[in-house]
C-alpha cells in the first residue's frame, strides 16, 4: 500500500537528477555521480540524466562547484605544516568558493601525521587573497575538514596581517604560539568594501569552552589533553586581542569554532555571515531549476545516519527536492536511519551498498562498481521501462525490497 508521502506520477520523459555528496574515504562526489550515471545508463539508456554533485561546506565543496561548471583556479599556497601545496578555488564571475580543506585540511598533512599545536590556516588566507585579486565580490568559505586549531590566525596572516610577540617578532604558526601574542598589525589586510564573505556551515560550536575549537574539536585533530589546554589558552589570548583590534565580539557566536576557529576569524575580520552549508550550495549550484520536472532525484553519502539529519548534504537535497515536487531516494554506503527517520527526512527510499555486500571493507574498496550494481534496484523500483504503463510500486524507505 502506498505510503502517505508517496511521490506523484512523473512524466515518463522526465530526467533523473543525480546529486550525491562524497563517500568519505572512497569516492569524491563527482565520482559517485559518475558511477550512478553509468549504472543507470546501462539499466535505462532511454532516461535523460543530469549530474550535479553536491557538498555542504566540507571537504569537496570547491570540487562540487567546479563540477557544476565553475572555473577551476589553481594557486600554490602554504599547507597546514607550511609546505607548499597546489590548491583549487572555484570561480564564477564575481562569485568564488574557497574551501579550508583545500589548503589547510587534514588531507594536506604530510603522511597524515597530525600537527595539532603548529598546524596553520595560512593557506586558506592566501586562497582568499587570490580570490579577491581575481575580482571576487561574493566568497563562500567552506569550513569542513580543517587540520588546524589556530583560531583563524593563519588566515589573517595569509591576508596580510601580522601577529607579533612582545619583541615585535612574527609569531610562528599554530594555535599554541598564540599564547605569546602581544600585538596585531592589520595594515596589510585588504579593503573588503563591497565584498561579502559567507561561511558555509552549521551554526554550532563557539571559539572557546566545552564546545569550542580546542576542547570540543582538537582531540579529533590529534591533540592530547595537555595540548588541548595549551591550544585553549592560545585561543583565549587570540580572542582578547583580535576582538580589541576589530572592536567586535564574536568568540561566543555559534559557528565561531568552525574549522578550528577559522569561523571566528571570518566573523571578526571579514564581516562574514554564517549560512547553512547545503542550502547555500544548492542555491549556488542551481539545484532548484535542475530539480524542476525531474522524474527522480538520487542523492547519497558514505553513511546516512542520525548525524546526517543535522544539516548534511543528502538531507538538504531531499528537502529541496520535495519543495520542487520531485521524489528522492538515497544511495549510500551504510544506512543508519530507521524507516520513520528516513520518511521524516523526505526520502522515499534508502538503498545501501551493505544490502548487496555485507563486508564493509569491500564496500569501501569497491564502492564504485557496487554503486553501479545498486542502480539496478533503483531503476526497477522507480524507472519502469517505457512498455510499463503502471506507476512503480513505492519502495520501502528502509531499503530496496
Amino acid at each position: 500500500m502506498p505510503s502517505p508521502d508517496s511521490p506523484p506520477d512523473r512524466p515518463p520523459g522526465g530526467h533523473v537528477l543525480l546529486a550525491p555528496d562524497r563517500f568519505k574515504g572512497s569516492l569524491t562526489a563527482p565520482e559517485v555521480a559518475r558511477h550512478l550515471a553509468s549504472g543507470l545508463r546501462r539499466a535505462r539508456p532511454e532516461v535523460p540524466i543530469v549530474e550535479l554533485p553536491v557538498a555542504d561546506g566540507g571537504d569537496g565543496t570547491a570540487e562540487a562547484a567546479i563540477a557544476a561548471g565553475w572555473r577551476r583556479v589553481e594557486v600554490e599556497v602554504r599547507g597546514p605544516t607550511g609546505r607548499p601545496v597546489t590548491a583549487s578555488l572555484a570561480l564564477d564571475g564575481r562569485d568564488a568558493v574557497v574551501e579550508v580543506a583545500e589548503a589547510s585540511g587534514l588531507r594536506r598533512l604530510p603522511g597524515g601525521k597530525p600537527r595539532p599545536l603548529s598546524a596553520t590556516s595560512l593557506g586558506t588566507g592566501q586562497l582568499l587573497a587570490h580570490a579577491l585579486r581575481l575580482g571576487a565580490r561574493r566568497i563562500v568559505l567552506g569550513v569542513g575538514g580543517a587540520a588546524c586549531t589556530d583560531g583563524g590566525a593563519g588566515l589573517v596572516q595569509g591576508l596580510g596581517g601580522r601577529l607579533l610577540d612582545a619583541l615585535g617578532k612574527e609569531l610562528p604558526p599554530g594555535g599554541a604560539a598564540l599564547r605569546s601574542l602581544h600585538r596585531l598589525d592589520l595594515r596589510g589586510m585588504p579593503d573588503l568594501t563591497g565584498v561579502r564573505v559567507i561561511v558555509a556551515g552549521e551554526p554550532e560550536g563557539t571559539l572557546l569552552g566545552r564546545n569550542g575549537s580546542a576542547v570540543g574539536q582538537a582531540r579529533r585533530r590529534g591533540a592530547s589533553r595537555e595540548e588541548i589546554r595549551l591550544l585553549d589558552a592560545g585561543l583565549r589570548r587570540w580572542a582578547d586581542l583580535a576582538e580589541a583590534a576589530s572592536r567586535t565580539s564574536a568568540r561566543d557566536l555559534p559557528g565561531a569554532g568552525a574549522a578550528g576557529g577559522v569561523g571566528f576569524a571570518a566573523l571578526t575580520f571579514l564581516g562574514a555571515t554564517l549560512e547553512p552549508g547545503i542550502a547555500l550550495m544548492l542555491d549556488l549550484l542551481g539545484f532548484p531549476a535542475k530539480a524542476r520536472g525531474a522524474r527522480l532525484v538520487v542523492t547519497g553519502e558514505g553513511t546516512l545516519d542520525a548525524a546526517s539529519l543535522r544539516g548534511k548534504a543528502p538531507v538538504g537535497v531531499a528537502r529541496a527536492a520535495a519543495r520542487a515536487g520531485a521524489p528522492v531516494v538515497a544511495a549510500v554506503g551504510r544506512r543508519g536511519l530507521t524507516g520513520e527517520q528516513a520518511r521524516k527526512a523526505r526520502f522515499q527510499a534508502v538503498y545501501a551498498l551493505t544490502d548487496i555486500e555485507p563486508d564493509a571493507a569491500r564496500c569501501m574498496r569497491q564502492a564504485g562498481p557496487l554503486l553501479e550494481q545498486l542502480t539496478v534496484a533503483i531503476a526497477d523500483e522507480w524507472l519502469p521501462p517505457p512498455r510499463h504503463a503502471a506507476r512503480p510500486r513505492p519502495a520501502n524507505p528502509e531499503g530496496p525490497s
